[in-house]
């Protein structure tokens, strides 16, 4: 990175780090509680006499010696960069604290809506802190040292902290105040949405980030593709449809490959997960909100998926990665959204009535019939919010695909036959 783009970066990162200090002021003054990282200094700050923003500079520097401990050799020197940081933080806070200082609500819509603010404000700091991508924050540096040492997921553990940022402060509270005093229902708020927004804004304003900061290219990546290029069918198929049967009688006639357990078994091989975690975590996004809550935390740092959004990127690549390469027929798993760029790829969706779908299901698994309807509506559930998640399209929406068939209607020979003839 050369000097100019390192600057640059500093530029925004300080840009952002003010940003999320005015965020966190704004929390304050709503007066329903703050931030779960900025809970404890508050709380020691209503009971002597430093600021906010000088007991954040304490606290900070706790938690960089505390990574010291935790990483020992493993901790990089580039990591005291957060010693400045966090003076800058504390500085700023006390800065944003006295510009607000007319900020003052007393009727409850008013706090709520200062709450909502300081939020949205803070998410946006967050974000150009993120995408700066220079240094972290001590309250998450920290909570990727424990991860780095221990092994532990980085979401999960962000929670962890949080909630013991917010325990520890109300425990404070109490012994110096004999009350809850500085932890109330706004530091909750904040640590369930303020990533989620963060998220959001690094989605809507992903073109800007882009234009900001290009990513780097590879000339020789753009090179010129063979006159030939492979035939790729992709076959997402309602659960129980008979879509599985189709794609191998046609891998079958064609000639040509078939993946779908062999995908499994791949991208486990080819990113170090076991086959049993890709199978039992791939497309198995139950509801996509929930899971936004969940890996909001990781919108605090750069690089690093949750387990869902991991195991995506990985089969997207090694998707694309086939389909350059060979033809082959594809089970599943969004390619035909995946692969919407590439040339000679013919998609498909294979649906069924739902009395033929049970009675498929009932005879393959040995279930009863309201155990099949009800796994059949659980996997077709499971299906549309991943693809909702990660394409922001609906799952099973004709557009999305060349052909929709019935295999009820036709048949699995029949079908493959009408795919293979389109196909072709």
């Amino acid at each position: 990175m050369n000097k100019r783009e390192l600057t640059k970066r500093y530029i925004v990162f300080l840009i952002g780090l003010y940003i999320n200090s005015f965020g966190v002021s704004f929390v304050t003054k709503a007066n329903l509680g703050t931030s779960p990282i900025s809970s404890i200094p508050y709380v020691l700050s209503l009971g002597f006499n430093l600021t906010l923003g000088q007991f954040t500079i304490l606290f900070s520097l706790l938690l960089i010696a505390l990574q010291v401990v935790i990483l020992g050799k493993k901790f990089q020197k580039v990591q005291l960069f957060q010693v400045p940081v966090s003076i800058a933080f504390g500085y700023f806070i006390d800065l944003s604290m006295k510009v607000l200082s007319w900020l003052e609500p007393d009727q409850y819509y008013l706090k709520a809506a200062s709450l909502i603010i300081g939020c949205f404000i803070l998410g946006f700091g967050v974000y150009l802190e993120v995408i700066a991508d220079v240094v972290m924050l001590p309250g998450e540096a920290f909570v990727k040292a424990i991860t780095q040492r221990f092994k532990v997921e980085f979401g999960t553990t962000k929670v962890c902290f949080d909630t013991s940022m917010t325990v520890i402060a109300g425990i404070v509270s109490i012994f110096l105040f004999h009350r809850i005093q500085g932890v109330r229902e706004g530091t909750i708020i904040a640590a369930l949405f303020v990533g989620l927004i963060a998220r959001s804004f690094g989605k809507i304003l992903f073109p800007f980030t882009n234009w900001l900061f290009p990513k780097q290219t590879n000339a020789d990546s753009n090179t010129e593709k063979q006159d030939q290029e492979p035939l790729v069918i992709t076959i997402a198929r309602e659960y129980g449809s008979g879509g599985r049967e189709i794609g191998k009688l046609i891998a079958g006639k064609l000639g040509i490959a078939y993946y779908d357990d062999e995908l499994i078994h791949r991208v486990a091989k080819e990113n170090g997960y076991s086959d049993e975690f890709v199978l039992n975590n791939d497309q198995k996004l139950t509801h996509s909100f929930l899971y936004d809550l969940y890996t909001q935390n990781y919108a605090y740092i750069n690089g690093e998926d949750g387990k869902y959004d991991a195991l995506f990127h990985a089969e997207e690549r090694t998707i694309k990665e086939i389909a350059a390469k060979e033809s082959c027929v594809i089970i599943g798993r969004l390619a035909n959204f995946i692969l919407t760029e590439q040339k000679n790829t013919f998609h498909v969706f294979i649906c069924a009535d739902m009395v033929s779908k049970v009675k498929r299901v009932m005879m393959r698994e040995g279930l009863n019939e309201k155990e099949a309807e009800k796994k059949i509506k659980k996997a077709d559930s499971e299906r549309k919010n991943y693809c909702r998640h990660f394409m922001q399209k609906e799952w099973g929406m004709a557009n999305a695909y060349d052909l929709s068939l019935k295999a009820d209607v036709y048949g699995a020979e029949k079908a493959a036959e009408i795919i293979m003839e389109l196909a072709k």
